[in-house]
């Protein structure tokens, strides 16, 4: 790029011991833990100073590269909130199977886009360079297939029979989908900006925005299908003479009619969220310039994905992060499936639900940049803390149902939400960082750690939502009708308080032994900054010797 700089830079390390020892030397230098007292560091590669803040501007990310990759991601938020707050009541009081074979759509889908995440991983990380980055082809690629998934997830088929096969298939490949889309999406992160404070920050808009996204798919899905859920004959004081209908009549549509009120709406919604999944792929393309490994020289040789598994198996950050927020993310999870449920069977909130869940992302979008401004001031494992504030408050709802509490419980658990939301992928980059430093000659890990994470929860909140459709099955739920008995009610309220609440505080708890924190965090970036420059003088040392050999 900058010629003269760049071969002033090789003249300045031809000096440098660093250099004639090779880029091994310099890494193991660079992956020493600072003062360990392993002898005297080698001499540092003096890089001249327009040099570096050339190479530091390379890699600064700019505002609107922030929120273009921010609203690059929402359009999986917005689907994924929809699924998560609708489809089992979709699938239970719309198409109609059986709470079991419900438990079967939802695990399984899960499941199948839990095996996907290692396998996108395996490809992703064997990925050539194109002109448009290593991990852009994959997004660009998979999103149309992603959309025509989604619309066909909501359909509802003219035949009976055969509607479990049909929501199993299209929801396991919306699922196995958007991983191929989530993957490469969440490992861009690391090639963003080499600097901590830029990552931090592109994730904290990155989780602004897909919580607004997920604000946004709630609504719109809450506002559109409402309708499809007001029974005319549901009333909170029946007439006397229709007690029993009260109780057992199912509000099913007509069977003649496939494509009833209910149906339309729901696919009304799934056209519109198609919608933005195309908007925001433009965005992310036209908006994000993937850059390389900034850290790797042109030597380094990718980590085979097998052998790189291994190694993030046994690296102790990344199994101690993981274990946690599986279990938080498996409660988020299940107050998000049951949530409606509850409202509409429990607690007697039939028609406030769709409100309430606007209240939940409402609150959980404008306390993101409160949070990251209390993880920058106070790290983030004391930022953590936050996440177990919807504890009391929800286990108040399911003893004392009351609408003005709902609504207080509605906005804590949105505060909670988004603590569980933005600190998950604001820390799995200082565990890739750290890892960076102990396996300095080594490339294309990152899809590795992301796509491990993702299956791992994944399959932890598949096995939850499983779980907690087959305990509706058990218990007698009975699709349709407006009063639920007194065991699918104590279920719920279990499902809402004690489950989530448990899940929480045992993740919490092994969070306290998480190893990396503010200290640590700063240590290795200095590092990772010396590797850095003494990769860039290593290679222009190796041009610069070049030119002079022509």
């Amino acid at each position: 790029m900058l010629l003269l700089p760049t071969v002033a830079a090789g003249q300045a390390a031809r000096g440098c011991p660093c250099a004639r020892r090779g880029a091994e030397g310099c890494g193991a230098a660079a992956g020493r833990p600072l003062g360990a007292g392993q002898g005297a560091a080698p001499p540092r590669p003096q890089v001249p100073g327009s040099v570096r803040r050339a190479m530091e501007q390379e890699y600064r990310l700019s505002i609107c590269g922030k929120l273009c990759y921010a609203i690059g991601g929402a359009p999986n938020q917005v689907a994924g909130s929809a699924a998560a707050f609708f489809l089992q009541i979709y699938l239970l009081d719309i198409a109609h199977i059986t709470p079991f074979h419900a438990s079967l759509v939802l695990f399984i889908g899960k499941a199948s886009g839990a095996v996907t995440d290692p396998v996108a991983g395996f490809f992703i990380s064997k990925s050539r360079w194109t002109k448009i980055g290593r991990l852009m082809p994959w997004m660009l690629a998979c999103t149309p297939f992603t959309v025509v998934s989604y619309f066909f997830m909501w359909y509802l088929p003219p035949f009976a029979s055969g509607r479990v096969a049909w929501y199993l298939t299209f929801y396991c490949l919306f699922q196995a989908l958007t991983t191929l889309f989530q993957v490469p999406y969440s490992a861009l992160t690391m090639f963003l900006s080499t600097d901590q404070k830029d990552r931090d920050s592109a994730t904290a808009y990155r989780m602004t925005v897909e919580v607004l996204g997920t604000l946004i798919g709630a609504a719109l899905q809450g506002q559109i299908v409402a309708s499809a859920h007001v029974s005319h004959h549901c009333t909170v004081n029946p007439p006397v003479n229709t007690t029993d209908s009260w109780h057992d009549a199912p509000s099913f549509p007509d069977p003649s009619d496939h494509l009833s009120h209910q149906a339309e709406v729901y696919m009304i919604a799934a056209g519109v969220i198609g919608g933005v999944y195309l908007l925001g792929i433009v965005i992310l393309f036209l908006g994000v310039k993937e850059k390389d490994d900034p850290y790797a020289l042109n030597s380094d040789r990718a980590i085979p994905f097998c052998k790189g598994l291994g190694l993030t198996m046994k690296h102790g950050p990344y199994v101690k992060l993981t274990a946690s927020f599986l279990l938080i993310s498996t409660a988020v999870q299940l107050e998000q499936s049951n949530f409606v449920l509850f409202c509409t069977h429990a607690a007697g909130l039939r028609n406030h639900f769709q409100y309430l869940v606007v209240t939940i992302l409402v609150s959980a979008a404008v306390s993101i940049p409160f949070w990251q401004k209390f993880l920058q001031r106070f790290g983030k494992k004391c930022a953590a803390c936050g996440i177990s504030w919807m504890i009391p408050f929800a286990v108040m709802l399911v003893t004392i149902p009351n609408l003005i509490l709902a609504y207080f419980v509605a906005f804590v658990s949105g505060l909670s939400i988004a603590a569980s939301l933005l600190l998950p992928w604001s820390m799995l980059p200082d565990v890739v960082d750290n890892f960076r430093l102990q396996n300095p000659h080594g490339k294309g890990h990152e899809t590795i750690f992301y796509s491990s994470y993702v299956f791992f929860t994944k399959m932890s909140a598949g096995i939850g939502l499983g779980i907690s459709a087959a305990g509706l099955e058990f218990t007698g739920y009975k699709p349709g009708i407006c009063k639920q008995s007194s065991d699918v009610i104590l279920t719920l309220k279990i499902l809402i308080g004690a489950v989530p609440a448990i899940l929480i505080l045992v993740g919490l708890f092994i969070l306290l032994f998480y190893p990396i924190t503010e200290e640590s965090r700063k240590e290795t970036k200095l590092a990772l900054e010396e590797l850095r420059r003494s990769h860039q003088s290593t290679e222009n040392l190796d041009d610069h010797k070049k030119d002079t050999s022509v």
